[in-house]
């Protein structure tokens, strides 16, 4: 008997999600007789729908329906939480490592492929700033958006009990470093959470809390194009929000967020999104990387110079046969991950079957960003909106694309409940710690030790 054609997916974000799906349906037939065989190899048991972290740190969506569980979308499929560590593919083998070999102490594994997808996405890109890994905050997961929530909440609690005006200050003073997505939309919703949450503490006003977003270039949000960035300042600064254009940040020792203007910000919240970089397991591989880490890709998304190699997302250089000029590249979001991975499936299928392969193009349809409950810019098909109609189309347009019938329903039912009752402003940081109750009860009394057993 011969062995099945093994395609390993290394990744289960957009791009190893929809890539697997896509693949265990045109591969039915040779899923079933055994010709062929799909394993994703993920870090963790589902994916996230990133644009909807945002909401989820504010309480509008629960944070178990912005993810996707994968076993249960990609039931042909393989699933090995774990990491893959290096990639050899002159020998078609990745070493990898997984919550067995772990327990089990016998180190990583060897696993052997045919054909190699690799996704592995991105990390947060950090520049060297002193205090920056001691008390900066992501906001890249499912579990940072839940905890910045509950960061946020326990701010205005230390604020409201104590009697120290300089922690009170600091405790309300929340800094976010990055005007792209991720920092514009996680700032404006969890600024509408607080300042709902404010009405609920008797010494807390709504202009106590101090919101910065410190930008390093002249504009925010980019991808809405610069009217509409333009008018995303003005909305922000009309609610009190302190938008700083061309400044970084220095520093953040000792809870000070120091800027490049001079400015000293005493803080206890300092949310860092300024960008992303590829995953660091790129350079682990012997797949040719261009200058910015991504691996070089075709237009038909396998690997340039490279057999059985496929790649797509933030993690692949792919050509944009459709901007026209010579050297031009998609952008790594997840407009272009999503349909990359449906045109890289069916290649891969194609591949495998003799048949010929299709270029991935796809021309730039806009983009959508929330400021907050009913504000929003988009900039979608040459049309610009603002207020409540982008803010509707925002939640329209990811209402269509989140993965599954489930997830939209319960992320539709939430949204309906949400507008018929009032906000959750509940803190649950002790999900953060689960044990410390049990352990402090399991814990002797002091001086128990000193008592001389009966």
């Amino acid at each position: 008997m011969t062995e099945p054609a093994r395609i390993l997916v290394v990744g289960g974000g957009y791009v190893g999600m929809y890539t697997a799906l896509r693949l265990q349906r045109q591969l039915r037939a040779e899923l079933r007789s055994g010709a062929a065989e799909i394993v994703v190899v993920t870090p963790e048991p589902y994916m996230t729908y990133q644009p909807f972290l945002p909401e989820a740190a504010a309480g509008s969506i629960s944070p178990r329906h912005v993810v996707v569980p994968l076993r249960r979308v990609l039931d042909r499929c393989r699933i090995l939480i774990g990491e893959v560590r290096s990639v050899d593919h002159a020998r078609r083998t990745a070493t990898l490592s997984t919550l067995a070999t772990d327990e089990e102490g016998t180190g990583p594994v060897e696993l052997t492929y045919d054909e190699l997808v690799i996704a592995p996405g991105s990390v947060s890109r950090t520049l060297p700033v002193p205090g920056l890994a001691e008390h900066g905050i992501g906001f890249k997961t499912v579990e940072e958006a839940i905890g910045l929530r509950n960061h946020v909440i326990e701010q205005m609690d230390i604020a409201s009990s104590t009697r120290d005006p300089a922690i009170r200050d600091a405790a309300l003073t929340f800094v976010f470093v990055g005007g792209g997505y991720a920092g514009v939309e996680a700032l404006a919703e969890l600024e509408d959470m607080a300042r709902y949450t404010a009405r609920y503490y008797h010494n807390i006003k709504p202009g106590d809390l101090r919101w910065v977003l410190v930008e390093a270039t002249g504009r925010i949000l980019p991808e809405v194009g610069e009217k509409m960035g333009r008018y995303a300042v003005r909305e922000l600064r009309a609610r009190n929000v302190d938008v700083r254009l061309e400044t970084r940040l220095d520093s953040c020792e000792d809870r000070v967020a120091v800027l490049s203007d001079g400015t000293r910000l005493p803080t206890r919240t300092l949310v860092w999104t300024a960008g992303v970089r590829p995953s660091p397991l790129l350079a682990a591989t012997d797949l040719p990387l261009d200058g910015r880490g991504r691996i070089r890709c075709t237009a038909r998304l396998s690997v340039e110079g490279v057999e059985h190699a496929w790649a797509a997302g933030d993690a692949a250089a792919v050509p944009d046969v459709t901007s026209g000029e010579p050297g031009g590249e998609c952008a790594p979001n997840a407009q272009h991950a999503v349909r990359q991975a449906r045109v890289l499936a069916g290649n891969i299928a194609a591949s495998l079957r003799g048949q010929p392969l299709e270029e991935y193009a796809h021309a730039y349809a806009g983009s959508v960003a929330s400021l907050g409950l009913h504000k929003g810019v988009a900039h979608v098909y040459g049309r610009k909106l603002k207020g409540y109609p982008a803010w509707f189309m925002h939640r329209a347009y990811h209402l269509s694309r989140v993965p599954t019938f489930n997830r939209k329903a319960r992320v539709l039912a939430e949204w309906t409940l949400s507008g018929l009752f009032k906000r959750e402003i509940v803190s649950l940081g002790s999900l953060e710690h689960p044990r410390a109750e049990f352990e402090l009860a399991a814990s002797p009394p002091p001086g128990d030790d000193d008592k001389p057993s009966s």
